[in-house]
């Protein structure tokens, strides 16, 4: 039987996080695939609902979801354009600095992520409390 060394228990403990996140995303997309968002979705308007409350005008820079979410720039530009599409999200140029890119929920969005708040809070609940 092999010694496990400091390293290969510190390697164990990362594959099992990995393994619980990508368990954990796929139990949420499926959750939400009824309502026609995936995890990254969600998380978007998440961010977008959090941020209401805490920045000016209702709405949040693209550059400070970015820091927020697991997807490349362009990943999160195109996911902000397909919520922006289905009518969830608008974007607006940033007045002060014309590089910078607003993004608000408009009240279909907002609508639902309260609709499918609980289901991806359960899920949580059920993977990471189990």
């Amino acid at each position: 039987m092999a010694v496990k060394t400091p390293g290969s228990l510190l390697e164990d403990q990362w594959r099992e996080i990995l393994s619980v996140h990508a368990r954990t995303m796929c139990e949420i997309d499926r959750a939400l695939h009824p309502h026609g968002l995936g995890a990254s979705d969600f998380e978007v308007l998440d961010i977008l609902a959090s941020a209401t409350a805490t920045e000016s005008g209702e709405q949040c820079r693209v550059q400070n979801i970015a820091g927020q979410v697991h997807l490349s720039q362009s990943a999160l530009s195109r996911l902000i354009g397909r919520l922006e599409k289905d009518g969830l999200v608008e974007r607006t140029v940033c007045q002060e600095d014309r590089r910078g890119v607003w993004v608000a929920l408009t009240e279909k969005g907002r609508d639902l992520h309260s609709e499918a708040l609980p289901l991806q809070r359960a899920v949580l609940a059920r993977m990471l409390n189990g």
